[in-house]
């Protein structure tokens, strides 16, 4: 029964990743979620140097949990910027 609901759960992604924008760069078609994925890194960078900048990084905590996450917060805002219907 578990097995069921698990294929049904895989078949529901697989139905919905065909549903994903395609980007036409230079007469190649890319995934959208590319090019949110590098803003999502370019703007984190920016956000640290800046923060390095006013001096406020040490405050923030581990940097091995505080930077992936917010690459993942900047890479999920460019997308519903972006993309949002």
């Amino acid at each position: 029964m578990q097995r069921a609901g698990w294929m049904g759960a895989v078949m529901a992604a697989l139905t919905v990743a065909g549903c994903a924008p395609i980007l036409n760069i230079e007469g190649t078609f890319f995934p959208a979620w590319m090019m949110c994925l590098a803003l999502g890194i370019v703007l984190t960078v920016v956000v640290r140097q800046l923060l390095v900048v006013l001096h406020l990084e040490p405050h923030l905590g581990p940097p091995l949990l505080i930077w992936p996450a917010l690459g993942l917060l900047l890479t999920m805002l460019t997308w519903l910027v972006l993309y949002r219907t």
